[in-house]
C-alpha cells in the first residue's frame, strides 16, 4: 500500500464495494470437514496513508442476519441465541487500532473485533494484492485478509458431544476476508 511498492499514492478513503468483496469463515463440522460460510451484508472504510502506512485505519461493520452458509436450516440455527443471537445483536464490528508492514505487500492490522457486546482485540494478517483503474473510472485497491479466533471468547459457545468423541463444531473459526475497496473522489 506504501507509495515506493507500488509506484502509485494510494493515499485517500476508501469504502468498501461489497458487490466484489467477501467476509467469509470456516468451521470445522463434525471433526472432519470443514464448513464455509460468509457474511452478504456490509459495509466500512479504509483511510490509507500511501506514504506512512502506519497511520491507515479501517473500520467494518457486519449485518448479522446476512450470514449464508448454503443451507437455510444451518444459517436459521447460527441466527438462534446458540450462536449470534442476531435479534438481539444486529452487527459484528471491526475497528483498527495498528497497522505494522510487515515487507512490500504484507502487513499485520491489529483491532478490536465485537461479537455479540464482547470486544477483543484480534490481528489480522493482510495482503495487499494490488490497484486499478475500473472501467467506470473507479480508483480500486484490493486486499485479502485473515486470521483465526476462538468462538468462545466472544460467548458463542454451543456444542453437541459426537459419539466417537470431539464435538460437532470447532471452537476455532478462520476468518477469510477479500476486499475491492473504491477510493472516494473527495479523498
Amino acid at each position: 500500500m506504501s507509495s515506493s511498492t507500488t509506484g502509485v499514492d494510494l493515499s485517500g478513503t476508501y469504502d468498501l464495494d461489497p458487490a466484489h468483496s467477501r467476509m467469509g469463515f470456516v468451521a470445522r463440522h463434525a471433526m472432519v470437514t470443514k464448513v464455509r460460510g460468509a457474511f452478504t451484508e456490509f459495509d466500512g472504510q479504509l483511510h490509507i496513508d500511501g506514504q506512512d502506512p502506519t497511520k491507515s485505519s479501517g473500520r467494518l461493520r457486519i449485518t448479522t442476519t446476512s450470514i449464508d452458509t448454503g443451507v437455510q436450516q444451518r444459517d436459521e440455527h447460527l441466527r438462534s441465541n446458540d450462536f449470534f443471537d442476531m435479534p438481539t445483536y444486529p452487527e459484528i464490528t471491526f475497528a483498527s487500532t495498528t497497522v505494522e508492514q510487515v515487507d512490500g505487500e504484507n502487513y499485520r492490522v491489529t483491532g478490536d473485533l465485537t461479537i455479540k457486546d464482547v470486544t477483543k482485540q484480534v490481528t489480522l494478517d493482510v495482503e495487499y494484492t494490488g490497484s486499478a483503474l475500473d472501467p467506470m473510472g473507479n480508483n480500486r485497491i484490493g486486499l485479502e485478509a485473515t486470521t483465526t479466533i476462538n468462538r468462545k471468547d466472544w460467548g458463542i459457545t454451543w456444542n453437541a458431544p459426537l459419539e466417537t468423541g470431539g464435538v460437532l463444531v470447532s471452537d476455532k473459526i478462520v476468518l477469510d476476508i477479500d476486499i475491492s475497496a473504491i477510493k472516494r473522489s473527495d479523498g
